[in-house]
């Protein structure tokens, strides 16, 4: 199984369970899909490091204590962006929001330094575009990323 066309040669859909060691597979599977369509270089590690901590939050929150459903990404590729759409049906985010990106504040000292809480900063900084919503028991995240040459 890898990353298969399913309307074109710009896009790639993958499911997967939503489970670390297929999270990883799924994410390293698109990143090599996104790359052989002609994702631009220069824009690889973005997408992969958003794509992981998108994917990550899936598996470790939305489907914390439950068992694990599959995580759908479909991708759309053309000349001047990339569309991300990461949806599953676990649990929707608190509020129905997104959170808006602000890090962890740090500590003064390494032991106060955060495990976690970086993930929706770098997701913010590294898109275009992000959008969530929840739909029909589903959530349904869109990330953008523009890089058409300017005129």
């Amino acid at each position: 199984m890898g990353v298969e066309p399913i309307c074109n040669e710009t896009c790639l859909e993958l499911s997967f369970p939503a489970t670390d060691a297929e999270a990883s597979a799924g994410i390293a599977r698109l990143s090599s899909g996104l790359a052989n369509h002609g994702l631009p270089p220069d824009k690889s590690d973005d997408v992969k490091i958003a794509l992981a901590e998108a994917i990550n939050n899936v598996v470790e929150h939305a489907y914390r204590g439950i068992a694990p459903a599959k995580v759908q990404v479909t991708c759309r590729l053309d000349r001047n962006r990339l569309d991300i759409l990461i949806s599953d049906t676990g649990r929707p985010l608190p509020g129905l929001q997104m959170p808006d990106g602000t890090p962890a504040p740090l500590g003064k000292t390494t032991q106060d330094l955060p495990e976690g809480g970086f993930g929706w900063f770098l997701i913010h900084q590294l898109t275009s575009d992000i959008q969530y919503e929840r739909r029909d028991g589903c959530n349904r995240l869109s990330l953008r990323f523009n890089f058409g040459k300017s005129a």
